[in-house]
């Protein structure tokens, strides 16, 4: 049985993964992420010990951009302050002696979910994480899509209306309109509506709420019945199915596998999106493509990275 290695590097936290082919945990170490130089030595200890035991044929890497996974570097990504041009690949190699590849991590999770999860037996796929933010992992040919300098995917910049809520940047995105930024936006707006009219929501009782407004708390008062937290998934839900009819009909997949927020609150999201779809997309891409929730729910980054392993050695 062959083993493959992972590497999860995170904001916050790291991870170093080893996996079957099948993409099974067989054995896992978390790590905060510190400064660069001591995460890396941590990151370097720990699969040196696990190559040493369980033998892998290759490491997966899988980080927030930006990078250049043609070179293996990655490129000062925001969410890991001093993390500059750090060539990872080339560390692994020399310090492991495997070969390896490096990918962002909306990728990652789109090749984890394609090759383990709800995207099982596609060929043409698009995963979106549909959290904090947006962005895309596009799966064509069986293969992931990097674009021209590897920033293919970025959905969620991508303006939907001049005006909205501001995710990525960018006013009436479709990030502002499709994540958790962008629903707590909407939801603050909608209840300083009612605030204003001497009236309150199921979500926010008073202006000094506003700052515990969350999708999450949307989400359940939206449950429980709330009209107004409702109606907010409903704007979320009509430009959701707009920003997925744009890429229906661009990439004609055959899935599109939805992370996080959609796969919690389908059931608030899904019938707005899908008549948005069926108006807005060419009806015979609409009819070939299935709408779905992600698969690998809290694994989903650690077989995101065991996936990569996998990819250099079945290529």
């Amino acid at each position: 049985m062959n083993f493959f290695m992972g590497f999860d590097i995170g904001g916050t936290k790291c991870a170093v993964v080893i996996g079957d082919g099948s993409g099974n945990v067989i054995a896992k170490t978390r790590i905060p992420t510190k400064n660069v130089t001591d995460t890396l030595e941590q990151i370097f200890a720990i699969a040196e010990n696990y190559a040493a035991e369980y033998h892998p044929v290759s490491v997966g890497i899988s980080c927030g951009g930006p990078l250049d996974p043609d070179e293996g570097v990655i490129l000062s990504p925001p969410n890991l302050p001093g993390w500059d041009h750090i060539e990872i690949v080339r560390m692994v190699r020399e310090r492991l002696n495997l070969p390896a590849v490096l990918c962002n991590d909306a990728n990652a999770c789109a090749l984890a979910e394609w090759r383990y999860g709800a995207g099982q037996g596609t060929k043409n796929m698009i995963f979106l994480t549909f959290g904090t933010g947006l962005g895309a992992g596009i799966i064509i040919d069986g293969k992931i899509y990097n674009g021209a300098n590897g920033n293919a995917g970025e959905v969620g910049h991508i303006r939907l209306d001049r005006f909205g809520p501001v995710g990525y940047g960018k006013r009436g995105s479709f990030e502002g309109f499709a994540s958790g930024g962008g629903i707590a936006q909407l939801g603050k707006t909608a209840a300083v509506e009612k605030l204003q009219s001497g009236k309150t929501t199921g979500y926010c009782k008073s202006f000094d709420e506003l700052d515990t407004v969350t999708a999450k708390t949307i989400a359940d008062a939206a449950d429980a019945g709330d009209e107004t937290a409702f109606e907010v998934y409903g704007l979320c839900a009509e430009m959701l199915g707009y920003g997925l009819s744009i890429l229906v009909d661009i990439l004609n997949p055959e899935r599109i596998v939805i992370g996080s927020i959609f796969q919690r609150s389908a059931n608030l999201l899904r019938e707005r999106m899908d008549e948005v779809m069926r108006r807005e997309c060419l009806p015979i891409s609409y009819d070939a493509v299935q709408v779905v929730p992600a698969a690998l729910a809290e694994d989903l980054g650690d077989k995101a990275a065991l996936a990569l392993a996998q990819s250099i050695v079945t290529e």
